[in-house]
């Protein structure tokens, strides 16, 4: 008897005991993380954080300053009648009611996307002269100074040459062909000639980027490719490429951009003719507010020609995004 009672009293202080330790611990465990989030981040993860801020600060005020602010006071100026010496005048949606209906600007448009689908080649040719270059051969160093070569050089270099190439008299497609063809006199043939020594640089600057991109290739992967009797085109398709998808959509996005703001080769073959018929958004935006001295509508031009870039940018980011997901 008294043995249970004993057992029982035990029992019963324990049971208040571990009635009151659980509690205890629980509110413990429970206000811990609670205490923790009231603390806030460590000193060493506020020192990081701050250290990370003030890294970053200089390309965040250089950025705002050369970008952002140009793109917003661009926008602007697009409202604004101005001739850049008298005070602006707010017209509203004018200069857009205007551009969209000049026969230049569309023109202008036609150029820019015969300009896009031809410079498109050159991602694919630099890929070619890439794989070509990419091997251990005697005498490749020298090889691939004369393909990097166009890369360095000026555009309007580039341009003097190809306008001496096209001319009708003396000219090297005029000795190749037995007869003179004025390439950049003639309105069907100049952009086409224009994009043509354009693609020359372009295509060195791909080639470059595919050549870095070759040389971080995971050489396991290959081995392990070669191993299953994947060679050639199979090899190119199914192994490499896949490892240069990062290094392609750099290509294209800088071809893109490059193929859009295509100004220099144009005012130095053709000033924008003949009759206009080589012009680009680019050239047309410059000839309005230099020449002509309507800045605000040259805005116009320009952020029309922004919005083109913006969207076509973003949609290759949002494709490149889903495919790494």
């Amino acid at each position: 008897m008294s043995h249970s009672v004993t057992r029982q009293s035990i029992g019963g202080a324990a049971d208040s005991g571990g009635a009151g330790l659980p509690a205890s611990g629980g509110a413990s465990r429970g206000g811990l993380p609670a205490a923790a989030r009231r603390r806030g981040p460590s000193p060493t993860a506020r020192r990081q954080r701050r250290a990370a801020f003030l890294f970053l600060a200089p390309a965040c005020v250089m950025v705002a300053i050369y970008v952002v602010w140009p793109i917003l006071s661009t926008i602007r100026l697009s409202f604004f009648n101005w001739d850049g010496m008298t005070e602006p005048s707010f017209v509203g949606l004018a200069n857009y009611a205007e551009l969209f209906q000049a026969q230049t600007f569309y023109t202008a448009l036609k150029n820019n996307l015969i300009w896009l689908l031809l410079f498109l080649l050159a991602p694919p040719m630099g890929l070619a002269v890439a794989l070509y270059l990419n091997q251990a051969v005697a005498g490749i160093r020298i090889v691939k100074s004369l393909f990097f070569a166009p890369f360095v050089l000026s555009g309007v270099v580039v341009g003097l040459i190809f306008s001496w190439f096209y001319d009708p008299t003396f000219g090297l497609l005029a000795l190749i062909l037995g007869h003179g063809v004025p390439v950049l006199g003639d309105p069907h043939y100049a952009t086409f000639g224009i994009v043509f020594a354009a693609l020359w640089p372009q295509t060195a600057y791909c080639m470059i980027l595919y050549l870095t991109g070759l040389t971080s290739l995971n050489a396991e992967q290959i081995e392990a490719a070669r191993m299953e009797g994947a060679h050639g085109w199979s090899m190119l398709w199914h192994v490499i490429l896949p490892q240069l998808r990062p290094t392609t959509f750099m290509a294209i996005v800088v071809t893109v951009i490059g193929a859009l703001r295509s100004f220099d080769l144009i005012s130095v073959m053709t000033g924008g003719g003949p009759f206009e018929s080589s012009t680009v958004l680019a050239y047309y935006m410059y000839d309005q507010a230099i020449k002509y001295y309507r800045i605000g509508y040259s805005a116009a031009v320009a952020v029309v020609l922004f919005g083109i870039m913006l969207v076509y940018i973003v949609y290759h980011l949002r494709r490149m995004l889903r495919a790494e997901q």
